[in-house]
Formats: C-alpha cells, sequence, structure tokens
C-alpha cells in the first residue's frame, strides 16, 4: 500500500500537498485554438494519517454528469477532515466533452478507449497519458463513474473485471442494487489500471446529460462505504441505500434487445423489473399501427437499462437484460410502479 510509512507530503506534477492540507490543483495539459490553457483539475486531500490513495474520477465521457455531482457531494463531507490515507478527486476528466455536451473529445476518440495512452499521439490519447501518469500510477484504488448514453439510463449497477479478493469486499461494501462481472474493454482505463495493479470499482447509473437523485444517493453511499472499508474513513460505515432485507444482485452476462426496423418505440417494462423467458417487454410499430413488432425477452433476467427515445431506427439498442446468477428481492414486482424508487430505502445518507 502506497503512502503508508511517513505522511511525506503527496507529490502531483508539480506540486506538493502537506499532510493535513487539502488543495485543488491544475494539471497542464492543452492549449486551445484562442490560447486558452485547459487542465486537468484535481482536488488533493492529504490526510494527516496513513492510508491507500484513492481516486474518484467523473465525466471521462463528457455527457455523463452524474459523476459531478457525486463528488461534488463526496468533498462536501465533514469526515474528510480525518481522513486517513489520501483522495484524488476528480470531477471532470473530460472538460472538452463537458463544455460542448458531447461524450467525445475535438478529435472524435473516445477516451474511455483511449488508455495507456501516449504523450505524442491524438489529444484523447495525450489526456489519457496524463491521468494514467499522475492518478493512476499514483493511486491503489479507483472508483470510475459513468452513465448510459444519451437517450437511455441505466439501473445503479457496479462493473468489476473480477469479482474475488480485494474486488469482491470493495463491490460488497459499495451496496448497488447490481453487480456485473463484465469483461474489460481494450483501451480502457479499467484495463489499464489494473495492468498497474490498482483495482477499479466502475459504476453505472443514470443517463447522459441529467440527474437522477437516486441513482446519485447510491454512488455517493457506495463511496463513503468503500472508504470506511479501506479505513479512510471513521466511524460507521453508512447504512445502506437498498431496502431492510434486500441484497445486491450478480450478473457475469447481459445482452441487448434491439429495434428489429425503425419506428416507434413503446416500453412495456423498464429498468429494475425482471424479465421472463418469452415475456413481452415493449413494441416497435409503424406510425400508422399497421405492423407491430414485439420485443420478447429471450431468457429469464433482470432489465438493467432501457431506452426512452420513442423515435428508433433499426438496430437501435431498446433493452438491456442481465442474466441472473443470484436472485434477491431488489428488483420491482409485476404491478409495481415503473419507477427505481421500489429499489431504494427513502431515509438520507449520513
Amino acid at each position: 500500500m502506497r503512502d503508508t510509512v511517513r505522511r511525506d507530503p503527496f507529490r502531483i506534477g508539480p506540486f506538493e500537498i502537506a499532510a493535513g492540507e487539502r488543495r485543488t490543483v491544475d494539471l497542464p495539459f492543452s492549449l486551445l485554438s484562442n490560447h486558452t490553457p485547459m487542465t486537468l483539475p484535481v482536488q488533493v486531500v492529504h490526510g494527516k494519517k496513513p492510508g491507500p490513495v484513492l481516486f474518484i474520477s467523473g465525466v471521462v465521457h463528457g455527457d455523463e454528469v452524474l459523476g459531478v455531482e457525486i463528488i461534488r457531494r463526496i468533498l462536501r463531507k465533514p469526515q474528510l477532515s480525518r481522513l486517513a490515507g489520501t483522495l484524488l478527486a476528480i470531477p471532470v476528466v473530460n472538460a472538452y466533452g463537458l463544455i460542448s455536451h458531447s461524450r467525445y473529445l475535438p478529435d472524435r476518440r473516445d477516451l474511455n478507449r483511449s488508455f495507456p495512452g501516449s504523450e505524442r499521439g491524438s489529444l484523447a490519447a495525450q489526456l489519457a497519458d496524463l491521468f494514467r501518469k499522475e492518478i493512476v500510477a499514483r493511486s491503489d484504488v479507483g472508483i470510475d463513474l459513468h452513465t448510459a448514453a444519451l437517450h437511455r439510463t441505466n439501473l445503479p449497477q457496479l462493473r468489476v473485471a473480477r469479482y474475488s479478493g480485494r474486488m469482491r469486499e470493495l463491490a460488497d461494501a459499495f451496496g448497488a442494487p447490481l453487480v456485473m462481472e463484465a469483461n474489460l474493454r481494450h483501451g480502457s482505463l479499467r484495463e489499464t489500471a489494473l495492468a498497474m495493479g490498482v483495482d477499479v470499482l466502475l459504476y453505472e447509473a443514470g443517463e447522459a446529460l441529467r440527474f437522477d437523485e437516486e441513482a446519485i444517493r447510491v454512488g455517493e453511499r457506495g463511496i463513503v462505504a468503500v472508504m470506511h472499508r479501506l479505513g479512510m474513513l471513521p466511524g460507521q460505515t453508512p447504512k445502506p441505500v437498498l431496502k431492510a432485507g434486500q441484497t445486491p444482485l450478480y450478473s457475469r452476462k447481459s445482452f441487448w434487445i434491439r429495434a428489429p426496423e425503425g419506428g416507434i418505440f413503446r416500453a412495456l417494462k423498464l429498468s429494475g423489473h425482471r424479465a421472463s423467458a418469452g415475456e413481452l417487454l415493449g413494441v416497435v410499430a409503424d406510425p400508422f399501427g399497421d405492423t407491430e413488432f414485439e420485443l420478447h425477452s429471450p431468457l429469464d433476467g433482470l432489465i438493467i437499462g432501457h431506452s426512452h427515445l420513442p423515435v428508433v431506427n433499426q438496430g437501435d439498442a431498446l433493452f438491456h437484460v442481465a442474466k441472473l446468477t443470484s436472485a434477491g428481492p431488489a428488483v420491482a414486482e409485476e404491478g409495481e410502479a415503473h419507477e427505481r424508487d421500489t429499489l431504494f430505502d427513502e431515509d438520507e445518507i449520513i
């Protein structure tokens, strides 16, 4: 575990942060065409007590703004004044995409497919290289915050590279409704971090360019709980956001149900609802109503994401269904309102 012998200053870029100090630093990155400097802003909370280094990152995809609010709430926690270890908070990794409301960087590249990066490569590769060297290489654990793509929403869920060892311990502490053991994508932050010996939890929830209070609460509570599990925060671990008696579900496999042709989409089931094999989940019809294509679930599972755009083209992803390897009550039952708040306890996070 890094940084646990003495409380030396924490070094990042050209900056040194003393033990007990909290400071936002701007890592120089590039210039815009009008010569405006662009940086990677990082808030460093360097505790007086020894402990691990944790990074929490948002807006790797520029339109996935949910992580900004989650990290803002974490940074307002009074417990951080008694932090053991070091927290690196990067609410906006891809400032270019955030400003333009775009998933991508100006070079049209996906930052989460550009790792480990290169200091002489594309703009995306250079940003990935900076993040890898200054953030990942200085960390023991990371939590990367994401949402669904535009016009789709995700049930709050964790993606892990392997559900074993410390990864399982931290995923269970996080307490999301669903934990998915998902394959690593080539060029992703998780792939690069794992190769460097840094475990990363990927949190998926909500939708692009929108805030979702329930998804924010799950992410906020999950990060605090992970910090407790790592010994970084004092006091008791916050109680789970799930209702009493509910437990996270687990999956190793998921699949998309896509539009068989273009038309008008009507969803009969939404994220958080069970999908039985053969069950009707939705319909795609032509604007006149002359033809309708029914969308049936090919197997038993849980809907973990869905499209809410009624106008669809052939091949559009409409439902994301996970095959469960463990079952529990943390899903909406037949006949309940199509709202994800059936999954969560209403008490505020402490």
